[in-house]
């Protein structure tokens, strides 16, 4: 057996070098390639087809205007007020405990209970929810960033996010949420199984959209592992090795690189895990051994 890559796999290695940056599903892509066709139409006969056109089109906008506005919550109209940064047009994640804070800094001004429901219904928004989602950090009052959301909050934003806007919508945004999903298991510094092991839900529908993701990464790393392969074997450099199989030198150079730091991270991730089990028996003796002399 050989470590040299087939040219198949080198082909396929191409076309993902190719994609880089380019995460939009092949299902939206498709859809934003199709067009209606064009043409005049043909004139209404004797005026009859104008006004229903027009009593159509003013339907959705009656509708409109005969819904009453949405009544917001006293406590947050406070909160907009005092805090218009993590309150106000654009929401942000924010940080842990900010209940015991603003109760504590304004302790005559909010009820406990009604401080509890408007936090609720400001965290369980689809604006606040997206802004988890997107993975930025959690900030305080002031709108400072204090820590990053846990992998597993940013995964449960993503998939109420798309449940929600599926439910509004004809078109199927599975490949949308699969492709949300990959970046977030990237951004969260955790390998794939161990994003899966710690996200996973007794919920099939996600979980099915969750291994989705996992194994298009792992596809994703075959193929980078392929070119890597091929590249120790072709003892040539970066750049010989690309114009050789015609390919850009510099996205060879990227995946390259995104290899040897995968490798690397394996690597420690190996060691820790060694670390930790030859620790586990000595402290399970120490233990022991200060039970038996406490008898």
């Amino acid at each position: 057996m050989t470590d040299t890559a087939t040219p198949q796999e080198i082909q396929e290695v191409r076309e993902v070098t190719e994609d880089t940056g380019n995460t939009a599903p092949k299902q939206q892509q498709q859809q934003q390639q199709r067009r209606p066709r064009g043409g005049k139409g043909r004139a209404p006969r004797n005026g009859q087809q104008r006004p229903q056109q027009d009593a159509k089109q003013a339907q959705p906008q009656q509708q409109q205007q005969q819904r009453p506005a949405r009544k917001v919550h006293p406590a947050l109209e406070k909160l907009f007020t005092l805090y218009p940064k993590m309150f106000g047009a654009h929401f942000l994640p924010l940080k842990l405990g900010v209940y015991q804070d603003l109760l504590a800094q304004h302790p005559d001004e909010f009820k406990k209970e009604d401080l509890k429901v408007a936090l609720g219904l400001h965290a369980r928004s689809t604006r606040y929810l997206e802004a988890v989602a997107a993975g930025h950090q959690r900030h305080d009052l002031q709108g400072v960033p204090v820590e990053p959301v846990a992998p597993e909050h940013v995964h449960h934003a993503i998939l109420e996010v798309f449940k929600r806007r599926q439910a509004r919508s004809n078109e199927d945004l599975r490949p949308h949420v699969v492709t949300r999903i990959i970046a977030a298991i990237e951004a969260s510094g955790l390998g794939r199984d161990a994003y899966a092991e710690r996200v996973r839900t007794q919920d099939e529908t996600n979980n099915a959209l969750l291994d989705e993701a996992v194994a298009e990464l792992g596809r994703q790393a075959a193929k980078r592992e392929a070119l890597f392969r091929a590249f120790t074997a072709s003892g040539r450099s970066e750049a010989e090795f690309a114009e050789m199989y015609g390919m850009d030198p510099a996205e060879v150079a990227r995946t390259l690189e995104r290899v040897r730091r995968d490798q690397a991270a394996a690597e420690a991730a190996a060691v820790a895990a060694a670390a930790a089990a030859a620790a586990a028996p000595a402290s399970e003796e120490a233990g022991a051994g200060g039970d038996a002399a406490a008898s």
